[in-house]
């Protein structure tokens, strides 16, 4: 809590007219709504940038991002305050279902995900895709991943995890689809660079009044990013996504995500999983069935047990 676990040892005076300056600093730059209880975590991460640069105050700090407009501290700043938790295939019940979905749809399928961090779920989709579809098809299936910050699109870019984020993983997954390092990148994976190839990894920052999209998707992924933003704020980016997801499209949203009343443009289909209002007609068997065949696959899988080598 602030004024709690040691404040009068911190390197700098950090006054609530600091931490509301920031607050209102990142939410007109990311629609970031940042809470009472971020005030900790706003100045350990923003502290550092303090030391960087040789400053004395959140004062001067604030007054100099402002001035200046340097576009490199700026995302420095918004880095700093963004938080990038993923695994691969977290939630897992949301990839069958986009299995099960995909088969069904006309080819190449297009699918966004639009807080990629550092590159665990969309390659995880990717991963989907392929087995879904088959390799020959999968080769014309697109995955586009952006997040606002840079510096962990970088990290999903390179593709290359430490063993134990992998470690859950099937034998047969690991061996599709992860070349094992050995030597100085021993305890280090890289994804094979089929899968690689499958993505697009692009920065953009989802309160743009344009995207800059100028294409549609047959699903899109926003897990776990709609919490950090506001229900006015979450209104808008919905907007943005209606035009650009195919007739009958999926949107996958976190599990404690929840937009029934954010937005009439979709309904909810099965759990924390959302199809179009407008248009076209429901995929054969409706929503309970998918759902059903999801949690049942999903069951399955993390049931499984894998080896120790790759």
């Amino acid at each position: 809590m602030p004024g709690a676990g040691g404040e009068s040892n911190r390197d700098f005076e950090f006054t609530t007219a600091d931490f509301e300056r920031i607050r209102a600093l990142i939410h007109r730059r990311a629609g970031i709504s940042l809470s009472d209880h971020k005030r900790d975590m706003a100045y350990s991460r923003l502290a550092r940038r303090l030391r960087a640069l040789g400053l004395e105050s959140f004062r001067e700090y604030l007054d100099q991002l402002e001035s200046r407009q340097d576009v490199e501290e700026w995302e420095a700043f918004t880095n700093a305050l963004t938080t990038n938790l993923t695994a691969f295939f977290r939630e897992a019940h949301h990839f069958p279902i986009l299995a099960e979905f995909v088969k069904r749809r006309p080819q190449p399928v297009s699918v966004w995900c639009s807080a990629a961090s550092t590159g665990e779920e969309p390659y995880s989709i990717a991963m989907t895709l392929i087995e879904a579809l088959g390799e020959r098809a999968a080769r014309e299936a697109r995955v586009l991943a952006t997040d606002l910050d840079t510096q962990v699109l970088a990290k999903a870019d390179s593709g290359v995890y430490a063993w134990d984020q992998v470690k859950h993983l099937s034998q047969e997954r690991l061996k599709r689809f992860f070349l094992k390092g050995t030597g100085a990148h021993a305890g280090l994976v890289k994804v094979r660079p089929e899968l690689r190839a499958m993505i697009r990894f692009e920065q953009l920052n989802l309160t743009d009044a344009d995207y800059g999209l100028r294409q549609t998707f047959d699903a899109i992924f926003c897990r776990n990013v709609m919490i950090y933003f506001d229900k006015p704020t979450q209104g808008q980016v919905l907007t943005r996504f209606e035009p650009l997801m195919k007739p009958d499209g999926l949107l996958f949203a976190g599990h404690s995500e929840n937009f029934t009343y954010v937005t009439q443009a979709f309904r909810l289909r099965g759990q924390t999983v959302y199809e179009l209002a407008r248009g076209g007609r429901r995929d054969e068997g409706g929503s309970a069935a998918p759902a059903s065949a999801a949690s049942a696959a999903s069951g399955t899988q993390r049931a499984e047990k894998i080896g120790v080598t790759a």
